[in-house]
């Protein structure tokens, strides 16, 4: 059995959770050592904490990748004993590389990227200096984990090509899970148009545009739109959130939710789902492929992105989705009131996610396993 050493930035986060599911479920090892930046609540792996991180405290998080690097090198029989140290995110990258220091170990490290943080692509000293520490390191691992090709065409092949080896690992569903029937040919009927719509917003809710554009659409739309948010509000970026739910009465926040446990019953409640983002617009944003374009397919639920985006071009490429120009301002509400009369290009999507194999949505069995062997050069 392979034996992971996972340094994770948050023990609570959702796509933490669901990668060390992944694991679990394809028969490997994991031992956490992570920091938390709220009550982690129960934990289904055993875990070193290295201490509490705060959203958008980049200093302080500066900071605690060193005391969190003592902390693991102080378990050092544990960091030992793994095959492979897997770090998420370039902070906890460096901290596993001081902690192998520290511990005076040779051990592989994968390094997994799922966002290109803003400091990254600043064009200043201070990006240049992030991308030096973060093309020391990646020279260093044994291999880089990306959850979009966009993140390789448009930052790692820019800037240091020929310096990594790469394998996507979409944000599809964690297999092992029951996630229920897929309902497609319920989705695939034609709705009731005299029924409000309904458009969801799921997952992380930190882009305050998104949630600027919906509020909008809820005053343009009063009586034939419902607007439902499933998900934790990213604070930092989107400081005033319920004032602005709560001053419109077809706009619902439902709050944080189970996966996979709550999945069915959010998606098959929504008719359309809201996969635009421009937190890091022009660069984050555009390369990501986000959790709720498989979620909300596996459910047959189809998606509304921006063009020009790596989520369009996916729906786009199975024909799945719905997408939309800018002047966002002036064409989403174009979109939503043409929908509002005419539910057959709903219907006519859903009918195409259910066409789709299971395995566009959740991650096969074995999958994960056989990147990690991969990487290690190993067989079964």
């Amino acid at each position: 059995m392979i034996r992971i050493a996972f340094f994770g930035h948050d023990a609570a986060d959702a796509a933490i959770r669901r990668r060390v599911r992944g694991f679990l479920d394809d028969g490997l090892s994991v031992t956490g050592f992570m920091m938390h930046r709220r009550d982690p609540g129960a934990i289904d792996w055993e875990n070193i904490d290295l201490g509490e991180t705060r959203d958008g405290a980049f200093a302080q998080r500066i900071a605690r990748v060193f005391t969190g690097a003592r902390l693991a090198a102080a378990a050092r029989d544990k960091l030992a004993a793994a095959d492979v140290i897997y770090a998420r995110n370039l902070d906890m990258l460096a901290c596993a590389f001081l902690a192998k220091r520290h511990a005076k170990l040779d051990t592989p490290v994968i390094y997994e990227s799922l966002d290109v943080h803003r400091l990254l692509t600043r064009p200043d000293v201070i990006g240049a200096a992030m991308r030096w520490l973060e093309r020391t390191l990646l020279k260093r691992t044994a291999g880089l984990v990306v959850s979009s090709p966009g993140f390789i065409r448009n930052h790692f092949e820019r800037y240091y090509p020929g310096n990594y080896r790469a394998f996507i690992v979409e944000n599809r569903l964690a297999p092992g899970a029951d996630y229920g029937a897929r309902a497609c040919e319920r989705k695939a009927a034609l709705g009731d148009a005299t029924q409000p719509l309904r458009l969801g917003w799921v997952g992380n809710l930190r882009c305050k545009r998104s949630l600027d554009l919906l509020c909008q659409l809820a005053d343009q739309f009063p009586d034939r739109l419902e607007i439902h948010l499933h998900g934790q509000p990213a604070r930092t970026e989107v400081p005033v959130f319920e004032p602005q739910i709560d001053a419109r009465q077809n706009m619902t926040f439902h709050g944080r939710y189970r996966s996979p446990e709550d999945l069915a019953g959010i998606y098959n409640a929504l008719d359309v789902v809201w996969a635009g983002d421009f937190m890091e617009a022009g660069y984050n944003s555009v390369w990501l492929l986000p959790n709720r374009i498989y979620e909300g397919g596996y459910f047959c639920t189809p998606s509304i992105a921006p063009a020009g985006t790596e989520t369009a071009a996916w729906l786009d490429g199975h024909a799945c989705g719905l997408i939309v120009e800018e002047p966002l301002g002036r064409t989403l509400p174009e979109i939503i009131a043409w929908l509002i009369a005419d539910r057959t290009p709903i219907a006519a999507h859903a009918s195409a996610l259910g066409r789709l194999p299971d395995e566009t949505f959740i991650q096969p069995p074995g999958f994960l396993a056989g990147i990690i062997r991969e990487i290690l050069g190993r067989t079964h």
